[in-house]
């Protein structure tokens, strides 16, 4: 007679912050964003944004969602989403994106995968191909 309510929970809006005079060797796990101003050595994974300031240094293998770098990053970088690099920043390493922003300026010396592009281009060549 009586239905039990379910009650969405929301995600959360985590917010982490790594200060510009802050070292963390290691690996970091979270849900929510991050913003880098210091120097991390290690992986950081979470499936929210990272922030990557004008004076934050990351080396090692970072997992997000997107990313904005003004800063230095070193590694293998995945983002399911947006990485969009600064003037500022300075890439190096691996990179396995969805799609890229780069500003003038800014130094990209990484190996680049972008998925999804490619399966776009394989679908809208079949239909035109049918259509001839």
């Amino acid at each position: 007679m009586f239905a039990e309510k379910k009650i969405k929970q929301s995600p959360i809006s985590e917010f982490n912050v790594v200060g510009k005079n802050t070292t963390i060797i290691g690996d970091i796990m979270a849900e929510g964003d991050f913003r880098i101003e210091g120097f991390v050595e290690g992986n950081v994974k979470t499936n929210g944004k990272i922030v990557i300031g004008e004076s934050g240094c990351v080396k090692g293998k970072v997992e997000c969602a997107e990313a904005d770098i003004a800063g230095v990053f070193s590694g293998e970088f995945y983002a399911s989403n947006l990485l969009t690099l600064k003037t500022s920043a300075k890439i190096t390493g691996d990179v396995v994106i969805f799609k890229l922003a780069v500003e003038p300026g800014a130094e990209f010396n990484a190996t680049c995968i972008m998925k999804g592009g490619v399966k776009a281009l394989k679908n809208e060549q079949s239909k035109q191909e049918k259509t001839a």
